[in-house]
């Protein structure tokens, strides 16, 4: 495994591969679990060469303090990719990346960014472009694999390839889940093992809509909004029913699989998002 902290030297390292060669790339913030090990692993199914980087982006963090918390693991992270024998692994510094004062790029991403996270985590997806940008112009991937728990994020991803007028190929990875059904994420590890127990609440609630799709959608909106009412521990931030391709709204269902309904919450302070596609 080759481990690159430059732009520049991992430049220069890319130039020894052929154009025939699929380069796979999956950008991590660090602190691993399984659900981002799934997705190296489908880079490395997919492609010849599979580069990970490690990098918490200061520009997506609209809390000063949500990122000086981030969870720093990089000697285990680094570990964990060398046992699913990841090619490369890109750990730059900010300075590698962002000039002295630089601030995310305006981007329009239409109605991609009008509701759920686009509403309470303003910024943030101008952010998380620059920097997904950034590093398709410095690798130029074959593919790029994301996370469909970040659902939103995934389709501006899309979309922000879409506008570079880039070849990459941006392959949306379903999300992994606990035993429970609890969506695996690096955030579990602030719960106590009641409260995760508790934290399946929101997939109960997307499994319940997915069993009863003949119900209209305010009525199941309702539902899950009672069921969050009912659990003391709960807040429910949002649960938007949404068209896959705009991310607007709905109030009737549209063809298969162009249905999503997104859930964010906090239990204890701890905030979840979830979500699943009809």
């Amino acid at each position: 495994m080759h481990i690159f902290k430059t732009k520049k030297e991992l430049q220069k390292f890319l130039l020894s591969f052929t154009k025939e060669e699929k380069v796979g790339f999956v950008p991590t913030m660090g602190a691993l679990h399984e659900g981002h090990l799934s997705i190296v692993e489908q880079s490395k199914k997919q492609c010849d060469i599979t580069i990970c980087s490690i990098f918490v982006n200061p520009t997506q963090f609209n809390n000063a303090s949500d990122l000086d918390n981030y969870p720093n693991t990089l000697k285990a992270d680094l570990e964990k990719l060398e046992q699913l024998a990841c090619d490369i692994v890109y750990t730059p510094t900010i300075a590698d990346l962002y000039k002295n004062g630089e601030k995310a790029k305006e981007f329009d991403f239409g109605t991609l960014t009008i509701g759920m996270e686009g509403e309470f985590r303003p910024g943030h997806f101008n952010g998380m472009a620059t920097i997904v940008e950034k590093f398709f112009n410095i690798i130029n991937p074959t593919k790029a694999f994301f996370g469909q728990k970040d659902l939103q994020q995934l389709q501006i991803v899309k979309a922000l390839a879409k506008q570079m007028e880039s070849d990459i190929q941006i392959i949306g990875i379903p999300t992994i889940r606990e035993e429970s059904g609890l969506a695996k994420s690096s955030r579990n590890e602030l719960l106590s093992t009641s409260e995760k127990q508790e934290a399946t609440l929101v997939y109960k609630c997307l499994k319940y809509c997915k069993n009863n799709q003949e119900l209209a959608i305010p009525t199941l909106e309702k539902y899950i909004q009672e069921q969050f009412k009912n659990n003391t521990h709960f807040k429910l931030e949002y649960i938007d029913f949404v068209s896959l391709n705009t991310l607007l709204p709905i109030t009737k269902w549209e063809a298969k699989n162009q249905n999503a309904i997104c859930i964010a919450a906090y239990i204890e302070g701890v905030r979840l998002i979830d979500n699943i596609i009809l």
